[in-house]
Parts: structure tokens; C-alpha cells; sequence
């Protein structure tokens, strides 16, 4: 694939546009998961101190702001279009961001479950950006356009890298201040590069309530809903809970190798790499995901990722002890789930093109959900059992219970919509 058929088939900036736009505001979306223990430890010193279901709810507000602001930014983008939707949505964000940052140390828990609903904003923005690039981009490019869109969660790695260290330096207050103004400068960015497509290319039909009542009462709406609530529920999901996690259970072994392999005396930081290693590979493989899915269809191609997830879920929760065999499975979790994504985002602008407005922000709800589920399993499995196995099962039977749906659906949208769809499924 050459830039140059990017370029000729569609509208390049407006794609480089989305792209940024997604990415860093899929940044701000995860920006508590990178901090959430510096902020525990924040409020703990204030005297309340947070139990592991309270950093899960804390960590999942901006996951279900997210998954639900999605269908409200779905509903704008085929009404008044993406490039307004987007503007009005990321200045929500920016203002919820400066607020943090005024209110330091001294903010309360409950403003950050507020603050937090805030920055599902910038998680709905996915409604926004893949329609957005994907309506001036034919049905055979579709998977490639949005992988490359939606690999705007290469932010949350971002946030992995550069958080715990800003934190330990000047406060995790100023990340926040760090994050409005860099979301400042992608929104002006944003303003510039950004074109709706024409009518001549594009020609978006305003919905209604009515429209998305229909669309819930079609069953694939319910099936792509799982698959993404399985694969970017999955990918968000963990990305939030990752640090917890990791210093959960393995603090002890990157306080270790802090000091003797990375010179490095913060856990916090340390913990910081090591979740943005992970993250990496679900957030670059998204667009290799589509890519594949374009070449051999992405009902196969999610037969795959949905089963390496399913078996490294479960070896996780069954076999794993060793610091650096979790970290290579978690890995390869999160770049199954990320070439899952893609491959869901194949299929579904062929399946439902003429309402990707709709479906974006119904899928997309669905994955944020999924999310939500995914991080409150993890808080609830550690507060009931002091272990996250039960957590990691659960997911691991979600995974094979996506693959079970797929084996009903495949011969039927093989013979029905598939043989119109334009491109691979």
C-alpha cells in the first residue's frame, strides 16, 4: 500500500488530522490509569485512603463517559458533522483538564469522578475520527483507513512513558496542565488539516432516534457490538488497569530491575515502561490488523485474534509466576487485541456504510462498556479474592464466547451482505 493511493483515493490531512486527533485525546481518555497510584497516594495523604474497587470505579468513569458520550457524538457527527462535533467535544476536555491542574493536590475524590466523566470525552472522540477519514475512503481501503485512524491509541503509550515521570518531578498535577495544552495545540492542528467530505464523495443523511432504534433491532448491531466489546473493551480495559496491576503483583521484581537493568529508583516510572511496552503492541498493531483482515477477511482473521487471547488469557491465570513470561503474555494479549480491532473495523463499515455515524458510536459504546466490565472484573476479583485470575478467566471466556459468535454468523453474512460488501470478510 503506497501513500500516494492514500492520497489520490481520499484526503490525506483530513486523515493525518484524525489520526492526531484521536490519538491524543485517546491520551487524555487513559490519563488516570498511568497516575493512578500517584494519586491514591495524593488523596491517602489527605486522609482518604482508596480500596482496589475504588480505583477501579475511578479508573472505569472515563472508560463509560467514554462509551456512552460515544453515542452522543455518533448522533452529532451525522447531524452537524465531525468536524463541529469535534470541536465542541475536545474544548469539554481541555476545560476538564485545566480544571485538574487548578485544583492540585487539594482535589477530592469525588471531583475526580467528575473530571474523569469529563475526559470520557475525549474517549468518544473515536465516534468522531474513523467516520470522519473513513467517509472519503472506498470500501476496498476501509480497513486500512480506520486501523490507521484508530492506531490513535499509540496515546495511551504516551501516557506511560511520560507521566509517572513528569509526576515524580513537578506533581501529577502538572500532567494535567501538560495534556490541556497539548490537547490546545492538536484542536488549533485539528481546525486547520480537518475537511468533512462533500457531498460528491459523501452524502451523510441526518439521523433521528428513530434511526438508531432500528439499527439496534438488526442482530449484526449486537454482533459487532460483542466482538468490540471483547477487542477494544479488552485493549482500553487493560490499558487503564495495567499499572495497578502491575504493581499489584509485581512491584517487588521492578523495584529490582529498576536498579540494576534501567537505573531507574521509582517503581512508579518503572512500572510506567513496562505498561507502555505492552500497550505498544495493541495501540501499532491496529492498522496491521486491518490490513490483514482486508487481505484474507476479517471473520478469519478474528477467529485468530480472539483465540490467542482466549489461550494467553488463560495461561495468565493458570501458569504464570515469572515477571518477564506475564509481561510477554500481556504483550501479545494486548497486540491480539489491537489487530482485533482493525479487523472488527474491517467488516463493519461494509456491513453498515451508509450509518457509520450511527454504528461508530453503537460499536463504539459497546467497546467502552466492554472496557468498563474489564476494569471493575480486575477491581472486583482483587478486593474478593486478593488475586486477579478470576479476572483473567472471565476475560479469557469472553474471548472464546466471541469466537463461538462468530462461527453462527459467518455462513450468513457470507451469503447475504458479504457478497455486496465491496471487500474481504
Amino acid at each position: 500500500m503506497k501513500l500516494g493511493e492514500l492520497k489520490s483515493a481520499g484526503h490525506l490531512p483530513t486523515l493525518i488530522a484524525a489520526f492526531l486527533y484521536f490519538d491524543f485525546s485517546f491520551m487524555v481518555w487513559t490519563m488516570l490509569g498511568p497516575l493512578a497510584t500517584e494519586i491514591s497516594a495524593s488523596l491517602a495523604k489527605h486522609g482518604y485512603i482508596l480500596d482496589a474497587n475504588q480505583k477501579a470505579t475511578l479508573l472505569a468513569i472515563p472508560i463509560l463517559g467514554g462509551a456512552i458520550l460515544r453515542i452522543v457524538l455518533g448522533f452529532l457527527v451525522d447531524n452537524i458533522g465531525p468536524k463541529k462535533t469535534a470541536i465542541i467535544a475536545q474544548s469539554i476536555v481541555i476545560a476538564s483538564l485545566f480544571y485538574t491542574y487548578f485544583r492540585g493536590e487539594s482535589i477530592t475524590y469525588y471531583e475526580l469522578l467528575a473530571v474523569a466523566f469529563g475526559l470520557g470525552f475525549a474517549g468518544a472522540s473515536f465516534a468522531v475520527a474513523l467516520p470522519q477519514a473513513g467517509q472519503w475512503y472506498p470500501p476496498r481501503l476501509q480497513g486500512l483507513v480506520l486501523g490507521l485512524a484508530g492506531a490513535g491509541n499509540i496515546g495511551v503509550v504516551i501516557d506511560y512513558i511520560f507521566a509517572p515521570k513528569i509526576a515524580e518531578l513537578w506533581g501529577w498535577p502538572t500532567v494535567f496542565l501538560v495534556g490541556g495544552i497539548l490537547s490546545t495545540i492538536i484542536l488549533a492542528t485539528y481546525i486547520i488539516l480537518a475537511k468533512d467530505a462533500p457531498p460528491s464523495v459523501y452524502q451523510p443523511r441526518k439521523k433521528r432516534l428513530s434511526d438508531y432504534l432500528k439499527l439496534l433491532k438488526d442482530r449484526d448491531t449486537w454482533w459487532f457490538s460483542l466482538f468490540y466489546a471483547v477487542s477494544f473493551g479488552g485493549f482500553v480495559g487493560f490499558a487503564n488497569y495495567m499499572k495497578v496491576y502491575l504493581m499489584d503483583v509485581y512491584k517487588d521484581e521492578m523495584a529490582q530491575i529498576g536498579l540494576q537493568l534501567l537505573h531507574e529508583p521509582n517503581v512508579q516510572v518503572v512500572a510506567g515502561y513496562f505498561g507502555a511496552l505492552c500497550i505498544f503492541a495493541g495501540a501499532m498493531l491496529r492498522p496491521v490488523g486491518g490490513a490483514i483482515a482486508d487481505k484474507m477477511g476479517g471473520v478469519k482473521s478474528l477467529y485468530i485474534f480472539f483465540g490467542g487471547v482466549a489461550v494467553l488469557a488463560t495461561l495468565n491465570t493458570l501458569l504464570v509466576n515469572n515477571f518477564y513470561i506475564a509481561i510477554l503474555i500481556l504483550f501479545l494479549i494486548m497486540a491480539f487485541l489491537g489487530m482485533a480491532n482493525g479487523a472488527v473495523f474491517q467488516l463493519v463499515p461494509q456491513r453498515f456504510g451508509k450509518d457509520m455515524g450511527i454504528m461508530t458510536g453503537i460499536v463504539g459504546c459497546a467497546g467502552g462498556l466492554g472496557g468498563t466490565v474489564l476494569v471493575k472484573t480486575l477491581g472486583w476479583s482483587k478486593a474478593a479474592f486478593n488475586s486477579y485470575s478470576v479476572g483473567f478467566f472471565i476475560f479469557a471466556a469472553l474471548a472464546a464466547l466471541a469466537i463461538v459468535g462468530l462461527s453462527m454468523v459467518k455462513t450468513r453474512w457470507r451469503t447475504t451482505w458479504g457478497v455486496h460488501a465491496g471487500g474481504k470478510i
